[in-house]
């Protein structure tokens, strides 16, 4: 009997006394899922094996790589030996076949793989706000530079046009606040600094046209597989605001654009994030609440997501209580906290009678984990200690070569390799500026002829005014002259 079901995925066989095929129903994919475990435990060769079965079964597939060993998807397998012998150890050598997968390559600085962006306008001020970790007051402004650029007609594609459309705020506050509300130098001075923070981590590549359609990472190879789209996380996990920002945006725009799925057969796309202690640590308190709150509604829209960390505690209570279904592979008991840690993860399993889970968590070897799916009508199955089937691909990074081929034969590059610059809100907002600094120029000019005409003009009226003091002086002076002269003539003609 084959270990390969076109309803599940194959995840390896259980041991013991019962020893049985481990699947996960696709089904149930969209109830979302927790790999965990201790370094060198195993946890890549899961994530691979799960990748894989999606893609079998016609489901898109989104991987985060953090540490580049997720690319060799995209090879078969180099069959080697340790890998042959748990195929045969768990009856599964007869179906183990090298395979490669059609894999995407993606990457927010286009180095390593298409480069993914959106736009301001697309991000809105909601989400940006609380990935800027601004205040009410500061999310209050802006709402309102939004609204300005909204009636105004302005393109928020990247943060130079946002920055433009700050600094015009800034510039206008006096006759926005009257229509809005305050707008305070402070407010904008604040959003201006948390801007220059995001950008400082490289956000500057992933806003920008031409905008990534998610339509793109949702398609089938010509044989009916789902695509596996790996991100290149490396670099981009030294940011981790900017991958919350990229994770947030991209489920919430899955919210947004799919429509309502309700369980359906299988899910529409599958999410694995990989190290995602590094996502939520230190994390602000309202991005744990926006990423509670998409991860519990996405599922309705067919998307399943799925955490890869070291230990269960390492995501929030909230978000973990929605995993439905379990990978864990061995934890260490070195110190109080791990040991902590165990019991938790303990107590979240449906109890099997055959084993002590808290003390089989320390005990597994590489290769082995503690296996709980969803089953019949959604509820957990009860936990099965699992050896865990090879994958068909390549276990680790992919060859040069390989990428470089990969990349060629994607349809993507022509249409998102080259970044566009179309006239937006800081084009139009500079434009706007010149020409009020033309006008104003102009203005100036004609001020300043104004002024020389007056000064020319009170120099003739002086020069006007000295003649004509000089011509009253001489005509007063004749006219006296004159008079005495005929004083003196009548005078004399009356002595004679």
């Amino acid at each position: 009997m084959s270990n390969l079901r076109e309803d599940a995925v194959y995840i390896g066989r259980s041991v013991g006394k019962d020893e049985a095929p481990q699947y996960l129903p696709l089904k149930w994919g969209n109830r979302h899922g927790l790999v965990a475990g201790a370094t060198g435990t195993g946890k890549t060769v899961t994530l691979q094996n799960l990748a894989e079965g999606f893609s079998e079964a016609g489901v898109p597939v989104f991987l985060a790589d953090v540490k580049g060993d997720l690319s060799g998807i995209c090879q078969p397998s180099e069959m080697q030996d340790f890998f042959i012998k748990r195929a045969e150890d768990i009856g599964f050598a007869d179906e183990y076949k090298p395979q490669a997968f059609p894999a995407v390559f993606w990457d927010l600085f286009g180095v390593q793989g298409h480069p993914i962006r959106t736009t301001v306008s697309e991000m809105g001020p909601l989400l940006l706000a609380r990935i800027l970790e601004l205040n009410d007051t500061q999310e209050g402004v802006l709402n309102i530079a939004f609204r300005v650029a909204d009636e105004q007609g302005l393109l928020l594609l990247d943060l130079k046009d946002l920055r433009a459309l700050l600094h015009t705020v800034h510039e206008q506050r006096k006759e926005i606040s009257a229509a809005y509300g305050n707008v305070s130098p402070q407010s904008i001075g604040a959003i201006q600094r948390a801007l220059l923070r995001l950008e400082d981590q490289g956000a500057q590549t992933f806003f920008g046209e031409p905008a990534l359609e998610l339509k793109d990472f949702m398609r089938t190879d010509m044989d009916g597989r789902g695509n596996i789209n790996i991100l290149a996380a490396n670099k981009l996990m030294q940011s981790p605001r900017l991958y919350a920002t990229f994770l947030l945006w991209l489920l919430a725009e899955l919210f947004e654009e799919l429509p309502e799925a309700g369980d359906a057969d299988r899910p529409k796309l599958v999410f694995f994030f990989d190290e995602a202690h590094l996502l939520f640590n230190d994390a602000p308190k309202a991005l744990l609440e926006k990423v509670e709150q998409v991860v519990r509604l996405i599922r309705s829209k067919g998307v399943g997501v799925f955490f890869i960390t070291q230990s269960p505690d390492d995501v929030p209570d909230t978000v973990l209580g929605q995993l439905g279904n379990r990978v864990q592979h061995a934890l260490r008991a070195f110190t109080p906290r791990q040991q902590k840690a165990i019991k938790l993860a303990a107590q979240t399993y449906r109890e099997n009678p055959e084993f002590d889970v808290a003390k089989v968590i320390t005990q597994m070897g590489v290769g082995e984990a503690l296996v709980s799916t969803l089953v019949k009508k959604g509820q957990p199955s009860i936990v099965q200690r699992t050896l865990i089937r090879p994958p068909s691909s390549r276990l680790g990074a992919a060859s040069e070569s390989a990428k470089r081929m990969a990349m060629q034969a994607s349809p993507f590059g022509a249409k998102y390799d080259q970044t566009i610059d179309p006239e937006s809100a800081y084009e139009v907002l500079q434009k706007r500026a010149e020409k009020a600094a033309d006008a104003a120029e102009r203005v100036q000019e004609a001020a300043t002829k104004t002024k020389s005409a007056k000064r020319r003009s009170n120099r003739q009226s002086v020069g006007e005014a000295a003649v004509k003091s000089l011509v009253r002086s001489v005509s007063s002076s004749v006219g006296r002259t004159i008079a005495r002269e005929l004083i003196r003539g009548v005078m004399g003609a009356l002595k004679r």
